[in-house]
């Protein structure tokens, strides 16, 4: 469908809930894997002078205290209702970014190890209501039909961004780029939530009743997903292990000159675009997947490129050091390539996937403990284990070494546990004929 076409098919308020939520998204996205996941190191190291061990260990704490504060909001608002109020949402999430800016703004100024602390501790109340408020308005905002390929156009714009116009990793850069890229998100997030414009109460008002429609997940028909259920704790289980073998990858890649120059900070554009496009490739790729298949066939292509990326990986570092002449023309830049793709496989899924095993009762609660476990817990104690391998001087081949065998017992895992279920039911299905 043509999007003049799209237009008039859809009310313009639903088009404006689209075009919010896609831009809520990835702005979050955005701030998580620079501003935090990168910027808080380059603060510790570089201008508070701590041990990358004792930044490990407050990365550590950050993703651990995140977590509390995230389960505690999400089952507050399935108790009070506030999951199905779209205003009172609002309301948390201007909060939210009020406080991310006030720290976003300060953190270049800090240079003590209490001053430090007290950072991460603002940080994780700020993350920990943000989390389960942003990814709940999926049942306000976005029809069930269309959260793959909306999940996909998140991927895309946050990940071409990010490669296209490369920054300097350092907190000064991150907070000068997102204290101008917060302004005009203060500015609409506060007019949704003041509720005193009439033009935009009454596009609100059209949005705040769609969660009747939205609000049962695609899993969830016939029967809601329990929270206990192996419906909701394999694919947890699964998203923590993808986030946790990309976290720790993809930290030393990044701190290996020779590999990064020829990737995502390399100074020629075309590399930078060439990663940039295969962002949106795979993000494009996972959101049709998605939308079509089972979740085992997309997390078995997701695991399937972690691995052959790996793969790849180590086999160039083992050829450079077993023929050092062959390895003079630079790494491949296939490898970063599918590793593009494989981060784009997994994004786009975690987009989509905790509102579908939701529905509007329950959604705080389930989207607080799968972006708390899976995303934020598994990202974080990967990046404090890369540290501490780092400050531990771990050679490059062995520490991928480490990644490459977990994206290996992932896939493999999950092939023999697909495989088993299905014998297994078939063997049900013969006893019961």
């Amino acid at each position: 469908m043509r999007f003049v076409e799209f237009l008039r098919a859809r009310q313009w308020s639903t088009v404006f809930g689209y075009l919010l939520f896609v831009a809520l998204m990835v702005a979050g996205y955005y701030y998580n894997i620079t501003f935090v996941q990168l910027g808080l190191i380059d603060l510790g190291v570089r201008l508070v002078g701590m041990t990358e061990t004792a930044v490990s260990a407050w990365m550590a704490g950050l993703a651990l205290c995140t977590l509390v504060v995230a389960v505690a909001t999400g089952v507050t608002m399935d108790r009070r209702g506030w999951s199905t109020d779209l205003r009172t949402k609002f309301r948390l999430l201007f909060g939210v970014v009020v406080v991310q800016f006030v720290l976003t703004l300060v953190a270049p100024s800090i240079r003590s190890v209490p001053g430090f602390g007290a950072w991460v501790v603002a940080a994780s109340v700020g993350l920990g209501v943000g989390f389960p408020v942003s990814f709940s308005l999926a049942i306000d905002l976005i029809p069930v039909a269309d959260r793959g390929h909306v999940a996909a156009a998140i991927t895309a714009i946050a990940y071409f961004a990010a490669n296209a116009y490369p920054l300097t990793w350092s907190v000064d850069v991150f907070s000068r780029l997102l204290v101008a890229a917060m302004l005009p998100g203060l500015l609409v997030l506060g007019v949704l939530a003041s509720g005193r414009v009439a033009a935009v109460e009454a596009v609100v008002s059209e949005l705040a009743d769609q969660h009747r429609a939205f609000g049962t997940g695609r899993f969830c028909r016939p029967t809601p997903v329990r929270l206990r259920s192996f419906a909701f704790v394999v694919p947890l289980v699964l998203m923590f292990g993808v986030f946790f073998v990309d976290s720790l990858g993809f930290l030393r890649i990044i701190d290996t000159p020779a590999l990064l120059l020829s990737s995502w900070q390399s100074p020629a554009l075309s590399t930078r675009l060439l990663i940039a496009a295969a962002h949106v490739v795979g993000a494009a790729m996972a959101g049709v997947l998605y939308v079509n298949f089972d979740l085992e066939r997309v997390f078995l292509w997701t695991f399937a490129l972690f691995a052959l990326t790996h793969v790849l990986y180590t086999s160039d570092l083992r050829l450079a050091s077993t023929f050092p002449t062959l390895a003079t023309a630079g790494p491949s830049p296939l490898n970063p390539m599918f590793y593009a793709v494989a981060v784009s496989f997994y994004t786009t899924l975690n987009f989509a996937l905790w509102p579908d095993l939701s529905t509007a009762a329950s959604v705080g609660t389930y989207s607080a403990v799968g972006i708390g476990v899976a995303g934020w817990l598994a990202t974080f104690l990967s990046t404090a284990l890369s540290l501490y391998f780092a400050a531990a001087d771990l050679t490059l081949l062995s520490h991928l070494n480490v990644v490459q065998a977990l994206s290996l017992l992932l896939l493999f895992g999950l092939a023999v546990g697909v495989y088993a279920r299905r014998v297994l039911g078939l063997v049900r299905e013969g006893a019961a004929a």
